[in-house]
């Protein structure tokens, strides 16, 4: 079983899967799959695969209404992939700090 943050990652991997995203982002609202689809040229069901590796990640919730279906975006678990770089920005950081005040003792 992959962990939340592989899910993220392979989500956000794909540039068509960070598009839906951001249409979804942007739209501020509920969109039918269908409207969605008309935003790419790529079949409708190339999209709700998409759209199935966004939900398997957190990121898109699905609302059904009659025979449609409509998609939310969910912005909450980019913070897990946020606080991983953070983290990571933060240790080279403090690397390259370290390096510095090296360096400036051997010039000293």
């Amino acid at each position: 079983m992959q962990d939340s943050i592989t899910k993220l990652f392979k989500a956000i991997a794909d540039p068509t899967r960070r598009d839906i995203f951001h249409a979804l982002v942007v739209a501020s609202s509920a969109l039918s799959i269908t409207q969605i689809s008309n935003q790419f040229e790529i079949t409708r069901q190339g999209v709700t695969k998409h759209i199935k590796t966004l939900e398997d990640a957190g990121l898109v919730y699905i609302d059904t209404q009659g025979r449609e279906r409509f998609c939310n975006a969910n912005t909450k678990p980019l913070k897990e992939v946020n606080k991983w770089i953070t983290f990571y920005e933060q240790f080279w950081d403090d690397k390259l700090d370290n390096l510095n005040d090296y360096l400036d003792s051997k010039n000293s």
